[in-house]
């Protein structure tokens, strides 16, 4: 698997976590207001997105098995155009 299609894969499965949360939050009653808007509505859908991510990859430097919460436990490496990639396995 290439290293593009994994960082989407671990880009899409935090989304999908907050798109899941988003809908528990409504399956037990959380809903917010009428009156609330959609901006804040989204500032606390990408909150909670972005502290999934930076949970799991934080206990993932620990605890690579952790990796899979994110839907790989293989990381993305990123190289410079031109430049050699090194990889350890």
């Amino acid at each position: 698997m290439g290293d593009y299609l994994i960082s989407l894969i671990r880009t899409a499965v935090p989304a999908a976590v907050g798109l899941a949360l988003a809908w528990l939050a409504r399956e037990t009653g959380i809903v917010l207001s009428d009156e609330t808007s959609t901006e804040l509505t989204l500032v606390v859908a990408g909150l909670a997105v972005g502290a999934y991510y930076a949970a799991v990859r934080a206990l993932e430097q620990r605890w690579p098995w952790v990796g899979r919460l994110l839907g790989s436990r293989r990381q993305p490496t990123y190289v410079r155009p031109g430049e050699a990639v090194v990889v350890d396995e």
